[in-house]
């Protein structure tokens, strides 16, 4: 039982990282913004390797910042 909502977790996770993938790509932003999203996701990409759920929590809070229009500040 376990097993099944670790897979099922692993594969909604997967789903939201290709998701924000594809929304950052297509954000007509500054280089630096563009950036720094890119490093919240490699965050969230490595957390998945060792923490699952604090790997959704991270897209979660992106993707409503993204939602939100609230982006990082560029370098």
């Amino acid at each position: 039982m376990e097993r099944d909502s670790q897979l099922k977790l692993y594969g909604q996770v997967a789903d939201q990282l290709k998701e924000a993938h594809s929304r950052v790509r297509a954000l007509q932003v500054p280089d630096g913004v563009r950036m720094a999203l890119n490093r919240k996701l490699m965050v969230a990409t490595a957390t998945a390797k060792h923490d699952l759920p604090g790997a959704a929590r991270r897209l979660d809070r992106l993707m409503k910042d993204l939602d939100e229009g609230r982006f990082p500040e560029g370098d």
